[in-house]
């Protein structure tokens, strides 16, 4: 291959290797293996070249960003949280972005055909409990359904059967990404018709205040566990410069620490749900803190924070390039 060609087919992913800073000592290994394959390629055909020279150098860098990550491994539980997931979330954003929107459009979806067709409702919600919730209207107590169980055991039952959820999601994404694209429609399709039938019983507002004390978070997790699917899948369909092997390997460890990432969400959600939904008369100032408390917070986790970790200099050790 000729000089031109190697560097054309390879100078993104270099410059990537070399200004896009990492602390995730996977990720370093996998750039140091990576860069060094392609400085033993450089030495061979073209020794003595500028090519080579740079390729040695990025080589260099990364070799000495393993040995300083070294000495972080005796805080390795605090710098997942504050380090490698949201560097997660901003290597992977194109796939929270497709799996939000993936979601947002199954939503509408759902809204207009619980509009437009009488049994929608539902197919998609089920006879008995479009059934219960008529009664629950009539009797002035519409969201009754969240007082029926205890607390304690609504919380584990909830917290359980969401994690089964956002896991499940995220492995069906080995299907070459159709299962999490399937499961944000059918839960999108769901959320919409659900809400519409509140909206289409004047109760829309007093739904948003209610329900979505534990929907916010809840409803995020399992976008987050649909991107983590697409992840899973990009791996596979998209290896790049690795092989498939290889590409697939890395996207299902992120992928895993991604839904490593949430758990803690879906189980703040199901506590929620759980212990506080069920006071639907509480304060409005309390309901509207907790709404946008919990929609601060993922917004700012998930979008903003590893926005403004990535751009500084230091994240959270560096090198300056020569």
């Amino acid at each position: 291959m000729r000089e031109a060609l190697f560097v054309k087919q390879n100078s993104e992913k270099w410059r990537t290797y070399e200004h896009l800073h990492t602390t995730i000592p996977d990720e370093l290994a996998d750039r140091f293996i990576d860069i060094t394959n392609d400085l033993a390629y450089a030495k061979t055909f073209y020794p003595g070249s500028k090519t080579t020279a740079y390729l040695n150098g990025i080589a260099s860098q990364l070799h000495r960003s393993i040995y300083k990550n070294k000495k972080e491994e005796t805080n390795r539980f605090s710098r997942f949280w504050k380090f490698e997931l949201p560097e997660l979330f901003y290597s992977y954003r194109r796939q929270l972005f497709y799996a939000m929107v993936f979601f947002m459009v199954s939503a509408a979806i759902g809204v207009l055909s619980a509009k437009y067709e009488d049994t929608f409702l539902r197919v998609i919600l089920g006879d008995s409990y479009v059934n219960m919730t008529n009664e629950n209207i009539a009797k002035g107590d519409p969201f009754g359904v969240y007082k029926q169980q205890d607390e304690f055991s609504m919380f584990f039952q909830i917290a359980a059967n969401n994690s089964y959820v956002a896991i499940l999601t995220f492995l069906s994404g080995i299907f070459l990404s159709i299962g999490p694209v399937f499961n944000l429609l059918r839960n999108g399709i769901m959320i919409g018709a659900f809400e519409y039938y509140f909206f289409s019983k004047g109760l829309g507002t007093a739904s948003i205040l209610v329900i979505w004390i534990h929907g916010t978070l809840e409803i995020s997790a399992i976008i987050i566990a649909g991107g983590a699917g697409l992840v899973l899948g990009h791996g596979i369909l998209f290896p790049k410069t690795y092989t498939r092997m290889q590409a697939f390997r890395k996207s299902a460890k992120d992928g895993t620490k991604i839904i490593a990432g949430i758990i803690p969400i879906i189980i703040l959600a199901a506590f929620f749900e759980g212990f506080i939904t069920r006071h639907t008369g509480m304060p409005l100032w309390l309901s509207i803190s907790i709404l946008c408390g919990s929609l601060f917070f993922m917004v700012w986790y998930v979008i903003l924070y590893p926005a403004k970790l990535m751009k500084q200099p230091l994240f959270p050790i560096s090198y300056k390039t020569n």
